[in-house]
């Protein structure tokens, strides 16, 4: 490391930091950003995407403009954006870092495109299937969200266990590879170390503390202007019909637009479902995983540095 606190060029490292959803992981990134020289690499599949702001936890303007951050706002909600396409994104932007001296910190929740990047994952680039995708879609519309999750626990387990149940993006996704290339999906699978060296440090809290920390969160969203974030989307032409518009969040503020859910109900399930999130992503990152670090609720960031001086 040199004196200004940055990487030599030569020593390849990036810093993961991964944990559920309001645990602390954006917050712990810009202190490690100022201290190390970091740059910030978003692993969270909701943030790639414009105009979505307040529903997201977005780092704010002055934050980005403080550190670099990528792969933010990258794509508009009506486009298309698959972890093939994160993966090779991320590869590009952790080598440019690199080039410069910095260090990559790669920091987000969404299990998938983390472990796409760490462990070098090779997806398959199959073009999507407009057609196929809206008949799933109506699917799901006429037969219930489960539908499509049980066909594909049938036809490869092991692609159906890696993603969430209510994960119907992803879910639609895997069956277009099926259908487009009629082979499983699991076994499209490849992976190749990447060229540097990893250090994962997860951030964790007892479990009731996380849901109370959920709770406020999604407080401050609505206080900070979710539902006008959620109108001015409508506006410029997003439904909520779309994928992007479907996340938690912007899903349940659009049946309250609509006159289909009051607003205090909407809050409510908001919280549940964003609880049901936070215990997802733990079957991601393992409280047991040997390759994770985790850091609880004492001095985080002095622990933090300290694994990353020594990395």
């Amino acid at each position: 490391m040199l004196a200004d606190g940055k990487l030599d060029c030569g020593m390849k490292r990036l810093v993961a930091i991964v944990g559920p959803t309001a645990v602390g992981k954006s917050q712990l990134a810009l202190s490690l950003a100022e201290r190390f020289g970091g740059e910030i690499i978003n692993a969270d599949s909701r943030q790639v995407y414009r105009y979505m702001d307040v529903g997201t936890s977005k780092p704010t303007l002055a934050e980005q403009q403080r550190f670099s951050h990528h792969l933010i706002d990258i794509v508009n909600p009506d486009e298309d954006f698959s972890l093939a396409l994160y993966s090779r994104m991320a590869a590009e932007v952790i080598e440019a870092v690199h080039q410069r001296g910095g260090l990559p910190l790669l920091v987000g929740g969404s299990g998938l495109y983390v472990w796409s990047v760490l462990e070098g994952w090779k997806i398959p680039p199959v073009v999507p299937n407009v057609e196929l995708r809206h008949a799933l879609e109506a699917r799901v519309e006429k037969e219930g969200g489960d539908v499509l999750y049980r066909e594909l626990q049938a036809i490869d387990p092991l692609a159906a266990s890696k993603i969430h149940p209510h994960n119907v993006r992803r879910i639609i996704r895997s069956l277009e590879i099926y259908r487009e290339m009629n082979k499983l999906p699991s076994s499209l699978w490849s992976k190749k170390a990447p060229e540097f060296s990893v250090l994962v440090i997860g951030l964790t809290m007892d479990r009731g503390e996380l849901y109370g920390e959920i709770d406020r969160r999604v407080d401050k969203m609505i206080q900070r202007g979710l539902i006008a974030e959620a109108e001015g989307l409508l506006r410029r032409g997003y439904d909520f019909s779309l994928p992007a518009m479907s996340g938690i969040g912007y899903k349940q503020i659009g049946l309250f637009i609509r006159g289909e859910m009051t607003l205090p109900l909407a809050i409510d399930r908001i919280k549940f479902e964003t609880h049901r999130l936070a215990r997802h992503q733990y079957a991601w990152f393992h409280l047991e995983n040997p390759r994770i670090h985790w850091l609880g609720e004492g001095d985080r960031e002095a622990e933090a540095m300290r694994l990353i001086e020594s990395f």
